[in-house]
């Protein structure tokens, strides 16, 4: 019996075919082969239009290399192309037009203010979403700064903390600035008079690159380092929505994002939480929470968006215990279990998007058997 084929669509990082996540890709590739499934890994570059076959790269795990070969359609794609400013990205969106109807474990979210907007509408996410708007003008950063000491300033479609600003008012009245560039280098703190603000924001073209300003929460540390915790969640191999795990970030000295890339580091959430909050009968209320509301989110953002089969959730758990959203990622990378001595987690993480498209791909495979059937009863 043939194997499925499950493709991996992705996109070269340069002209010279640099794939980002390759490791990812033959780790899926092994834990496929143990499920009976087989992976390939292609870009939009890699689709003969004429003929509907693709050049797809796979790792050979005999030889431990990965090859290139000619083969047809994958039965299902998996979508883990993320952003770019490039020729690549718009060839990858006529790629996502013109084969639309085929079968897609995962469809592309909107960007950050989309994202925010939709889940505004349901009252069940409300209270955990911190106060934003879409930047029109520099006036909306003044008129948030009036009602909330700490705002972030990020970029609609930005990953990585590239290009976030934090804008603190101190109890003097005096702003403290500071950020990460677009290319997540740190920008180290400013004290200003809010008159000089206008002036220094000129300078990161807040407008042209879109931004959203939003209500900050105080997530220091007794170390003055920042922290938040990125919360996985995926479908498994009966289809339903599940928690992997929740790893919390520490982000590096003197950075206003706790991203690993950012040289953040990665620890356990149990442990996190003790320092931060030390109640266990408050810890285990808000882990319970957070499960619940990982599993409300996704639920509700495939409604809006169709197909997703995984969601990282980067939240932040304030003094109190209160649960806020920071950020919602459909390309989530799964370093942070890893990182943090959770193996097992990690593990999982990797095999549970194969066990869901093993899933998918019987109940494809039930659904045209029946037609079939169905023709063939009508045709007598």
């Amino acid at each position: 019996m043939t194997q499925p084929v499950l493709g991996i669509l992705t996109l070269y990082l340069n002209d010279a075919g640099v794939l980002e996540e390759r490791d990812y890709y033959r780790k899926m590739t092994v834990e496929g082969r143990k499920l009976g499934l087989h992976i390939i890994v292609f870009t939009p570059q890699d689709v003969h239009d004429k003929t509907n076959l693709v050049r797809a790269q796979y790792y050979d795990p005999e030889s431990k290399l990965w090859r290139r070969k000619w083969t047809k359609f994958p039965d299902m794609i998996f979508d883990r192309c993320r952003i770019q400013r490039s020729a690549r990205f718009n060839q990858l969106l006529k790629f996502r037009s013109k084969y639309a109807g085929r079968v897609f474990l995962n469809r592309p979210l909107r960007n950050k203010w989309a994202i925010h907007s939709i889940l505004s509408k349901d009252s069940r996410f409300k209270v955990y979403l911190p106060k934003t708007r879409y930047l029109d003008s520099l006036q909306d950063v003044h008129d948030m700064l009036k009602a909330h000491t700490l705002l972030y300033l990020k970029p609609i479609n930005g990953t990585g903390g590239r290009g976030i600003l934090r804008i603190e008012r101190t109890k003097s009245g005096m702003l403290l600035v500071q950020g990460r560039d677009p290319n997540r280098r740190i920008v180290e703190p400013v004290r200003m008079n809010a008159s000089r603000l206008n002036g220094y924001l000129a300078d990161w073209n807040l407008k042209d690159s879109q931004y959203i300003v939003q209500q900050g929460i105080q997530l220091k540390l007794a170390s003055g380092r920042v922290h938040d915790y990125r919360l996985l969640v995926q479908k498994d191999g009966t289809g339903e929505w599940t928690v992997t795990g929740c790893a919390g970030r520490i982000g590096a000295f003197g950075s206003i994002t706790a991203n690993l890339h950012g040289g953040g580091k990665a620890v356990k959430m149990d442990q996190l939480l003790r320092v931060w909050i030390k109640d266990e009968e408050r810890i285990a209320r808000v882990k319970e929470e957070v499960e619940r509301f990982g599993i409300g989110v996704a639920q509700y953002l495939e409604l809006c968006y169709d197909a997703l089969c995984e969601l990282a959730i980067d939240i932040a758990i304030d003094r109190n215990g209160r649960i806020w959203m920071i950020e919602v990622n459909p390309k989530p990378a799964r370093e942070v279990f890893i990182r943090a001595g959770e193996k097992d987690v990690y593990h999982k993480a990797i095999v549970k998007p194969l066990e869901y498209a093993l899933w998918k791909y019987k109940r494809i495979k039930l659904a045209k058997n029946k037609r079939s059937e169905e023709e063939e009863q009508t045709g007598r």
